[in-house]
C-alpha cells in the first residue's frame, strides 16, 4: 500500500478549486490571515493590538499549527527573548507549569530549558493550543473561522479584493474581503490561489552560487573535517547559542542538480507510558512488516511534562513532494499514508520477532497519549510539513545570508531587516537515494557554517502583487530555508507582518508601498530582535537597545558585540558619525559601512569624548552629555544619541 499510495500522490497534480461562494459575504476586514498557524496568529495578534479589525481563518478546528499538534519544543539556538509575542507565548508556558504543579515538580522542570541539545523548553500540545487560543481570545479585533479553506481569489491588477473559502466539508463558503492579506499557512496555499510566482524543490549549485545546493550526499565527521570547519566552529561556540556536535563535508557524488523534491515530512506523535493514560497502538489494517524495516526504525523520543513524549519519525520520503501541489483529497491519502505507518511501526517495534527482545520490552511501554488530540483519534491535526512552496519575492535569503560575510564577522547586513535567524541551515532526506559512507540524499545539518541572520522585508513580498504578505512560505532558497522554516523564526516574521499591516493601513498604502525603514524602527521600539547580538537582551530597558538593534540593520557593527558599556573608539564614531550622515542622505550601503567598522576597530585610537562626536554630527549633545562634552562617550550612549537625532 505504500508504495502503491507514493506513486499515486507523486503523480497528480494540483486540482483545479476555483469556485463561487454560495454563503456570507464576509468584510471588509483591514487584514485577512490565511493560516493559524504560530506565525499566523502573531501576524493577528500584532495587527489587532496595532488597531487592525482581523480575521483569522483556519483550515480545520484548532489554532497553533504545529505547536499544537505535537512539535512539543521551540527549536532555536537562542534561549533568550527575541520577539514580543513569542516571548509571551513562551513564558505562558512555563508560568502554566509553574502555577499548576509548583516550582519543585516534575512538570516544571521538564517544561524549562535544558543544559543542551534540543530542550529548550517543552510543552504539552494542549497546553499549546489553550495557550494560543487565550491569546487569541484577549483581541477584541481578532475574528477567527474555522474549518475553512481557501478555494479561490478575486484580483485586480496587482491587488487580491477578497478570498473565497470553503467549508472543510464542502457544503458551505464565505467570501472574505480585505485591504491586506497574508498567506500565514505552512504550504503556501494562498501564495499558489493568487498566481504569484513561486519555487518548489531545491535549486542547483550554480543558480545562487549555493555550495549546499542541489542533489547532494553529506558525510558525517565527529571531528572538523578542514581548518576552515575548525575556525567556523570556534566564532560559532563563542556565541550566546546552543551548541551541536559533529561536522558535515560534502560528498562528490551530489552533482549539485536543480531537482523537484522537498525535504520529508513525518507527524510529531506525542506517546505516553502512564497506564492511566495510555492508549494501546492496534495492528493497522495494511500491516507491512517488510515495508516497515526500510524506515528508521530505532529512533529515539523526548520527553515532554506529564510523562510525555514526542516522537519524531517515521518518515516516508518520497510522499512529500506531492503532498505539496495535491488537492485535499490527494493531502489527506498522504497523511493517512504517515499515520499508517507510524502506527505500524509502533506495533512493529513493540511485536516483531526481529527486534531485539530488550527494545520491544522498552516499546512496549508506550501507548498513544488519551487527553491529546481526543477528538482526532489522538492523532495529530497537523502532519509536520517541513518545505512546501517557497514564494519568488523582492528579495531572495540565500545560502550566503546565513554564512559569514567576507570582511567582517557576521553575517551580510540587511537593511530591512524584520527578523532573525539562528538555527543551522539543516534539511532532512528530499529523496531515497544512498552512497556508502554517506547519509540519505539531501539530509544535511550545517551545525557550524550557519550564523545568526537578518530576513529582509522584501522577502515577505511576492512580485506581482501588492498587498499581499507572505511570513511563512516567504522568498528563500531551498539550502537557506533550513535556518527559516522553525516556530520562533516564523512568529517572530509572523509579527512583522502585522506591525507591516497595520503601518501600510495608516498610511493608506499598499504593505508593498510602505517604507521599510518605518517598519524597521517600529520593530526596534517593539523590542524586536531584527539584529542578533550576543551581549544584549532585546526586551531590555536600556534606552540603547533599539538603537542597536535599528543600527544593526546600518552595518555600524562588524561582529555580534555591542559592548555598550565599552568607550567609543575615535575611529569608530568617526566611522559611525560619516555612517550616520550617509544614511541620512540615502547613501548608504550598509555593507561597505560594516567592513569600514570592522577595519576601523581592527586600530588602536583613543577614546571619543562627547564634544568630539557632537562636532562630527554637527548638532549639540543631548542635554545629559551637554555638561560632560570632554568625558569619554561609551559605545550605548552613542548608539542612544544617534537613534534620538534618527528619532
Amino acid at each position: 500500500m505504500p508504495i502503491a499510495l507514493m506513486r499515486l500522490v507523486l503523480l497528480a497534480g494540483l486540482a483545479a478549486t476555483v469556485a463561487r461562494s454560495a454563503g456570507a459575504d464576509d468584510g471588509p476586514y483591514d487584514l485577512v490571515v490565511v493560516g493559524g498557524t504560530p506565525g499566523g496568529i502573531a501576524c493577528a495578534v500584532r495587527a489587532a493590538r496595532e488597531g487592525l479589525n482581523v480575521l483569522l481563518v483556519n483550515r480545520h478546528k484548532h489554532l497553533g499549527g504545529m505547536l499544537s499538534s505535537g512539535l512539543a519544543v521551540w527549536d532555536t539556538q537562542y534561549e533568550g527573548r527575541r520577539s514580543p509575542i513569542y516571548d509571551e507565548v513562551r513564558a505562558a508556558m512555563f508560568d502554566h507549569y509553574l502555577k499548576k504543579y509548583g516550582a519543585d515538580s516534575q512538570q516544571y522542570r521538564d517544561a524549562l530549558p535544558g543544559p543542551k541539545g534540543y530542550t529548550n523548553g517543552r510543552f504539552e500540545p494542549r497546553v499549546a493550543e489553550q495557550i494560543l487560543d487565550e491569546l487569541v481570545g484577549r483581541e477584541a479585533r481578532v475574528t477567527v473561522l474555522r474549518s475553512l479553506v481557501p478555494v479561490g481569489v478575486e484580483r485586480k491588477g496587482r491587488r487580491l479584493e477578497a478570498i473565497v473559502f470553503r467549508d472543510v466539508r464542502g457544503d458551505h463558503g464565505v467570501r472574505a474581503r480585505g485591504c491586506a492579506f497574508v498567506d500565514a499557512t505552512y504550504e503556501g496555499d494562498l501564495v499558489a490561489l493568487a498566481k504569484v510566482p513561486y519555487r518548489l524543490g531545491r535549486e542547483s549549485r550554480g543558480e545562487y552560487d549555493e555550495s549546499h545546493a542541489g542533489v547532494i550526499f553529506m558525510r558525517p565527521s565527529p571531528v572538523p573535517p578542514n581548518a576552515e570547519a575548525k575556525r567556523l566552529a570556534e566564532l560559532h561556540d563563542s556565541l550566546r547559542l546552543r551548541r551541536f556536535e559533529g561536522f558535515q563535508e560534502i560528498m562528490s557524488e551530489g552533482t549539485g542538480a536543480e531537482d523537484p523534491a522537498v525535504q520529508a515530512c513525518n507527524y510529531r506523535t506525542i506517546l505516553t507510558a502512564d497506564p492511566a493514560n495510555r492508549v494501546p497502538i492496534a495492528k493497522p489494517a495494511n500491516y507491512d512488516a517488510y515495508f516497515l524495516k526500510s524506515l528508521e526504525i530505532f529512533s529515539g523520543i523526548e520527553s515532554v511534562p506529564n510523562g510525555k513524549y514526542s516522537w519524531n519519525r517515521p518518515q516516508l520520503v518520497g510522499l512529500q513532494t506531492g503532498y505539496v501541489e495535491g488537492d485535499q483529497a490527494i493531502r489527506q491519502r498522504v497523511e493517512d499514508g504517515h499515520w499508517e505507518a507510524t502506527m505500524g511501526l509502533l506495533f512493529f517495534l513493540q511485536n516483531d520477532l526481529s527486534v531485539p527482545p530488550v527494545v520491544r520490552d522498552a516499546w512496549r511501554q508506550f501507548g498513544l497519549a488519551k487527553d491529546e488530540f481526543a477528538d482526532n483519534g489522538h492523532r495529530p491535526y497537523e502532519l509536520y510539513v517541513r518545505e512546501a512552496r517557497r514564494v519568488v519575492g523582492r528579495a531572495v535569503f540565500t545560502e550566503r545570508d546565513a554564512t559569514l560575510a567576507a570582511g567582517v564577522r557576521r553575517t551580510p547586513v540587511q537593511d530591512d531587516s524584520v527578523a532573525m535567524t539562528e538555527w543551522y541551515m539543516d534539511s532532512h532526506s528530499c529523496t531515497t537515494a544512498r552512497v556508502p559512507g554517506g547519509l540519505e540524499e539531501g539530509k544535511m545539518m550545517l551545525h557550524h557554517e550557519t550564523f545568526p541572520a537578518q530576513i529582509p522585508f522584501r522577502c515577505l513580498l511576492p512580485k506581482g502583487l501588492d498587498n499581499l504578505l507572505v511570513p511563512m512560505c516567504l522568498s528563500a532558497t531551498h539550502v537557506a530555508w533550513g535556518t527559516v522554516r522553525l516556530e520562533p523564526v516564523w512568529m517572530q516574521v509572523g509579527e512583522a507582518a502585522g506591525a507591516a499591516a497595520a503601518l501600510a493601513k495608516q498610511r493608506n498604502v499598499a504593505p508593498a508601498a510602505l517604507d521599510p525603514q518605518m517598519l524597521v524602527r517600529r520593530l526596534c521600539d517593539l523590542r524586536s530582535m531584527i539584529s542578533f547580538f550576543n551581549d544584549v537582551d532585546v526586551a531590555g530597558p536600556e534606552p540603547w537597545i533599539p538603537a542597536a538593534q535599528y543600527f544593526g540593520t546600518k552595518g555600524f557593527f562588524h561582529d555580534y558585540d555591542v559592548r555598550a558599556d565599552e568607550p567609543l573608539k575615535g575611529g569608530t564614531g568617526k566611522r559611525w558619525a560619516e555612517g550616520f550622515g550617509a544614511m541620512r542622505a540615502k547613501g548608504l550601503d550598509p555593507m561597505v559601512q560594516a567592513r569600514a567598522v570592522a577595519e576601523t576597530e581592527a586600530g588602536d585610537s583613543a577614546p571619543m569624548t562627547r564634544g568630539e562626536f557632537a562636532a562630527l554630527l554637527g548638532a549639540p549633545a543631548p542635554e545629559a552629555a551637554a555638561t560632560k562634552e570632554t568625558a569619554a562617550l561609551t559605545r550605548g550612549e552613542a548608539l542612544a544619541w544617534l537613534w534620538g537625532m534618527l528619532r
